[in-house]
């Protein structure tokens, strides 16, 4: 663990296990603690890398605005895996992580084995964008006010509150850590990476030439990010779904179990040449003739 030079900041960065490169990208609620349940899992077989983006401590969190963004968290994810020698990786990122593995992927194909894109699409979809940027940028301004990260209501919102369901130790060890964040960092990550970037609607047209292995994965109860999943889902050619049911948005730790396990079965696949592009055959409307009938 140390920190790293990265685009004019200092990174912090953990390594653990041996193998293929497996790197975590966080959510805005997280950092690179987030992932201990996978990294325990996975470091038996990968070098599994987490790192707390720009705006977490321990990284450095600037104090000018313009220093946060969509583009510039997808530089500083090339940045870490340049930093630490990584010609190609397996990328796992979960919400404001899974779009920037999302962007990342499709910048940079050549040094993607796979994407894991889980929780992703919040602010999306059409018909709520407007509120969604609304929330979040009122959000942002709500915590530079206050000037810390007591937001009781954010550990408790109808996407995460099925962790404190499931359990309640679990959802306050993550409770606390949210409130450990800096409340300039999350506030303009608010701003300048969740409220800055595009829907991934915009994306279509690239996102239709996305044949890297990917797999997406939602909780049933995470409405923001349903609809769009089912999009992405039937937009990328080299993409499959898992649903979790009865879950929300932070699924790494509702069900780390059944988790891993997803991604265990989609390495696999793409190992044993089983993960396939979606073939046309499989895009027809009906339940009972095929299109050439």
């Amino acid at each position: 663990m140390a920190h790293h030079n990265i685009n004019g900041v200092r990174l912090w960065v953990e390594e653990e296990g041996s193998g293929p490169a497996l790197v975590f990208v966080h959510e805005f609620g997280g950092d690179h603690r987030s992932w201990r349940h996978q990294v325990d899992h996975f470091a038996n077989r990968f070098r599994c890398v987490t790192y707390s983006a720009r705006g977490y401590p321990p990284s450095d969190v600037p104090e000018d605005e313009t220093h946060y963004g969509q583009d510039i968290a997808t530089a500083d994810l090339l940045g870490v895996l340049d930093a630490l020698e990584i010609s190609q990786a397996h990328l796992v990122g979960l919400s404001m992580g899974a779009y920037t593995g999302l962007r990342f992927t499709l910048s940079h194909r050549d040094r993607v084995s796979s994407l894991v894109a889980a929780s992703g699409g919040s602010g999306s979809l059409p018909e709520t964008r407007e509120q969604f940027l609304t929330e979040t940028l009122g959000l942002a301004d709500t915590i530079l006010s206050k000037g810390d990260m007591d937001l009781p209501g954010f550990a408790t919102s109808a996407t995460r509150i099925q962790l404190k369901l499931k359990n309640p130790t679990l959802w306050q060890e993550f409770a606390d850590q949210f409130a450990e964040h800096s409340a300039t960092g999350s506030a303009y990550t608010l701003r300048g990476v969740q409220a800055g970037r595009p829907s991934l609607y915009n994306l279509e047209d690239q996102l239709r030439t996305l044949e890297t292995p990917t797999l997406l994965m939602i909780g049933d109860e995470d409405e923001p990010c349903i609809d769009t999943n089912v999009f992405l889902k039937r937009t990328i050619p080299g993409a499959g779904l898992v649903t979790f049911p009865k879950a929300g948005h932070l699924i790494n730790l509702e069900d780390p179990t059944a988790f891993n396990a997803a991604i265990d079965k989609f390495h696999k696949a793409i190992d044993d040449g089983l993960w396939h592009l979606r073939d046309a055959a499989t895009t027809g409307a009906s339940p009972y003739l095929s299109e050439d009938t």
